[in-house]
């Protein structure tokens, strides 16, 4: 069992990594949540995994703190979450996010994410109500949020690139191609972004206000 990867930063493609451990390159695959808190390419970082093994893959996920990795097992353990979901609830929305979701009864929000349904929604409220007890004190505790919760400061455009992976990355956790395009030009065009993570992070927003 892979349990933490320390290594350098190879490639930085949203939701994916790559991350050379002593020669050793891991693909890894990391919700947006988690992409905003790491460093620039070249630099060394710190992931906590979690190795998934199906009939048909074997996929290594990677997250910026424990707390990160523990929601993501425990959205996993739910009927009809598989990891390619609970990816994309995770980053479509901050830990302490869910966990208040699930608190309040608030499936309208779980719903915004791609794959969730209203029956996958009332689903997580139920079987996350008592497990995340215990987890929702812990998170509370962090007043203010993770430090990739910060507001975006808007700065000047970059290339297409920019554009052209950010959109990747949106149709990666789920979205629908024209849906990811639509918003990611939108909000290029009103924040003038030139960091892809920052792009996405807005978007991000922007789908969840719908």
């Amino acid at each position: 069992m892979i349990g933490r990867l320390r290594g350098t930063l190879v490639e930085k493609r949203p939701p994916d990594l790559l991350v050379d451990v002593n020669g050793v390159f891991y693909e890894v695959q990391v919700p947006m949540t988690s992409i905003y808190r790491l460093p620039d390419v070249d630099n060394e970082v710190v992931l906590h995994t979690h190795f998934a093994i199906s009939e048909t893959a074997q996929q290594l996920f990677g997250f910026a703190d424990k707390r990160d990795r523990e929601l993501f097992r425990t959205l996993i353990r739910v009927n009809g979450v598989g990891p390619k979901m609970g990816l994309a609830i995770l980053s479509g929305m901050e830990a302490d996010d869910i966990v208040r979701c699930v608190r309040d009864d608030d499936s309208k929000a779980l719903v915004k994410v791609p794959g969730v349904g209203k029956k996958t929604a009332e689903r997580l409220i139920i079987e996350l109500r008592d497990r995340l007890k215990d987890w929702q004190h812990q998170g509370l505790a962090h007043a203010g949020g993770p430090a990739g919760s910060k507001p975006v400061e808007p700065v000047p455009a970059q290339s297409q690139s920019v554009i052209d992976e950010a959109e990747s990355a949106l149709i990666a956790l789920g979205y629908k191609p024209a849906e990811a395009a639509r918003v990611i030009m939108a909000t290029q065009k009103e924040h003038q972004l030139e960091r892809c993570e920052d792009l996405i992070r807005m978007a991000l927003r922007s789908l969840a206000a719908v």
